[in-house]
């Protein structure tokens, strides 16, 4: 199905994407997945091509370029190409806004220029090995002490968590206010009594480094807060949707990757004396396929055409997130079927695919989750 929410200056900037992660990316496949991370000269690279931050400000090292619609044709060309690991999405569609919104004058010149280079990589840390999903119920407290705060705790399931330079850490600032207590805090690598915990060994995505942090007094400078004291519950809130829709985003484009060398596959394939997919029950399969693909992909466009112009709700972010992910695991569990055995070995693109594929059902909110997010905005 034609689409035409794209106009040629995104055409140009997919070239570019597809030229960097065929040259820096592709070739490093099997080297990042053994590592459990990526380099960090492929996140320099990135800077250097002006894949990272073009929504900050000229001043700072970007474009002041404010359009979505760039996010999803970096993605598109991330899955496109079979690269793996770089979280250059998180630094893109997660922290940009919390980076470019909420900072001081003085935040921005300090952050930004090395966040569009790739010599500051960024991470978000919400998630607590108590709390998962719910942010209400985290633990890690920040207490004022004079110009400083003080932060206590453990974070969990953070991604580019063992390679980032600049944390953004949600903390109870007010415990006794409970989600109105929460703040926003920064923490830059090297900090005293802010450590690394484990690695953690995953089902899939093991080049995406996910790791433990682990805080204890860490004292960082008032200026270090990040919006407003005691409102990082709202400030989180608020960029929830286009983490969302960045997921869904990833979910649509990783289902067209599978099903194009599925296709391929079942084209090259024979068995009985004919390719697999001459075969009707397999042919049916890759003609749904294609159709959910297309149906998702149509929903997903006008939801970033509805993020760009400020419209998009909460609801329907959850929407598009849980629906794309769940139809992204039904693709992708069917692909790897139509490979039969082959399919079960990690040498074949479709089981690391299909591994990878399994936590989007889980981060940015579980499916239940969405789900319930929207049975709640219908007074249910």
């Amino acid at each position: 199905m034609r689409r035409t929410i794209f106009a040629e200056e995104h055409e140009l900037f997919r070239r570019t994407c597809r030229t960097y992660f065929e040259k820096e990316c592709v070739p490093f496949v099997e080297e990042w997945e053994a590592a459990g991370h990526v380099s960090r000269e492929a996140w320099l690279k990135a800077g250097e091509q002006g894949l990272l931050g073009w929504e900050v400000p000229e001043e700072f090292g970007g474009s002041g370029v404010r359009d979505f619609r760039f996010n999803a044709v970096l993605t598109e060309e991330y899955w496109a190409s079979g690269s793996v690991g770089i979280g250059l999405g998180l630094q893109n569609d997660i922290m940009a806004p919390y980076l470019i919104e909420l900072t001081t004058p003085e935040q921005r010149r300090r952050w930004l220029p090395g966040f569009c280079s790739g010599e500051i990589i960024t991470a978000i840390a919400m998630s607590e090995p108590g709390a998962g999903s719910d942010v209400r119920g985290l633990r890690t407290t920040a207490r004022r002490e004079g110009g400083e705060y003080v932060i206590d705790g453990t974070k969990t399931f953070i991604s580019n968590g063992l390679l980032a330079d600049l944390v953004m850490v949600a903390c109870k600032t007010d415990p006794a206010a409970g989600h109105r207590g929460i703040s926003l805090i920064a923490v830059e690598a090297g900090t005293p009594g802010f450590s690394r915990g484990r690695k953690l060994d995953k089902i899939g995505q093991r080049s995406a480094d996910t790791a433990e942090l682990i805080f204890t007094d860490v004292r960082v400078p008032v200026d270090n807060l990040i919006g407003e004291e005691n409102r990082g519950f709202y400030h989180l809130m608020r960029n929830l949707p286009k983490e969302r829709l960045g997921i869904a985003v990833h979910a649509v484009a990783s289902a067209q990757r599978a099903y194009e060398i599925t296709l391929a596959y079942a084209g090259d394939r024979e068995a009985f004396g004919q390719p697999i997919g001459k075969f009707q029950v397999n042919r049916h399969a890759l003609a749904e396929m294609r159709t959910k693909i297309d149906v998702m992909r149509t929903y997903l466009d006008q939801c970033v055409l509805a993020v760009n112009a400020g419209e998009l709700t909460a609801e329907e972010a959850a929407g598009a997130k849980w629906w794309t992910t769940e139809t992204q695991w039904e693709i992708l569990d069917r692909c790897l079927q139509l490979h039969g055995g082959y399919g079960y070995v990690n040498e074949y693109e479709i089981a690391r695919l299909w591994r990878d594929a399994r936590v989007q059902r889980l981060y940015g909110g579980t499916t239940e989750i969405m789900k319930d997010l929207i049975g709640r905005s219908m007074g249910m």
